[in-house]
């Protein structure tokens, strides 16, 4: 069964010399209790379609279902059944741990003796509960991470959404930050959709991955089924033959960058 659902989707931005194409017909679904990752470069567009499935962004054309709901049709119902954890830090650092779950359980309007329950076995969960009362501000970033995945779950959706959310971490914390998601999937269920630049993430904790290059998915598959297809001993290598670059090139069509070059002239 797929939770989501991701037919022919289309985003295209309005620049000062006309369009810029972000996600160029892209179909894809994720089956319910997946790890699901989106791997590509920088500027591939996998933000832009994370924005769009979560209802931040609005498709120039396709159709998106969450959870069985449109998301342009019904975007407060799938709202509902995911949380997320943005590419940059979210949490209010003037606001303890403790603070920054309960405001969110506010807005989720959650009766005040579930949120209480849910705080402290999240809190546990992550191995926070011992430092609720201190200040954001005062965390180290592996631990506003985890912060950040336990507020997630706060109010117990369907799917938890990961945009690059081991981003600018030492590979001991990002090792452990992953440890806590793939028990996570087992324990609740949970359907995880990340997206990341790591190779190794992908190879590792994902059990499909889509190559995204250009705003376009190159290749969807297992990781084993995708070295397979292209006779390569890693992902690192099927990425490279299967996109002629390497994922760390630095490329040179990025939305940010058009956007610049559009508004300001610069190349």
């Amino acid at each position: 069964m797929s939770i989501i659902e991701v037919k022919n989707l289309v985003k295209k931005f309005k620049i000062k010399n006309g369009e810029f194409i972000a996600v160029n017909n892209a179909s894809f679904d994720v089956k319910k209790g997946e790890i699901f990752a989106f791997l590509g470069p920088n500027g591939a567009g996998k933000t832009t379609i994370i924005k769009i499935i979560t209802t931040l962004l609005h498709p120039t054309s396709g159709e998106v279902k969450l959870n069985g709901f449109d998301v342009v049709l019904n975007p407060n119902e799938a709202r509902k059944s995911f949380g997320i954890v943005f590419q940059d830090p979210s949490l209010d650092y003037e606001l303890t741990a403790y603070e920054n779950m309960e405001i969110h359980g506010v807005l989720y309007n959650l009766p005040k003796d579930l949120l209480k329950k849910r705080i402290e076995e999240l809190l546990k969960f992550v191995e926070l509960w011992d430092r609720k009362d201190d200040f954001v501000k005062n965390f180290s970033g592996g631990m506003k991470r985890r912060l950040e995945i336990a507020r997630g779950l706060l109010h117990h959706p369907k799917i938890l959404f990961l945009d690059e959310p081991t981003l600018g971490l030492d590979p001991q914390t990002r090792n452990h930050i992953w440890s806590y998601i793939k028990d996570l999937n087992i324990k609740e269920e949970i359907t995880v959709f990340f997206t990341t630049h790591y190779i190794e993430e992908a190879e590792k904790v994902a059990n499909k991955v889509a190559i995204i290059d250009k705003g376009q998915i190159i290749v969807l598959d297992s990781p084993q089924n995708i070295l397979e297809k292209t006779n390569t001993n890693s992902l690192e290598e099927a990425f490279i033959k299967l996109t002629g670059h390497s994922i760390g090139e630095e490329r040179g069509d990025s939305l940010d960058k058009v956007i610049l070059r559009s508004r300001f002239g610069r190349s």
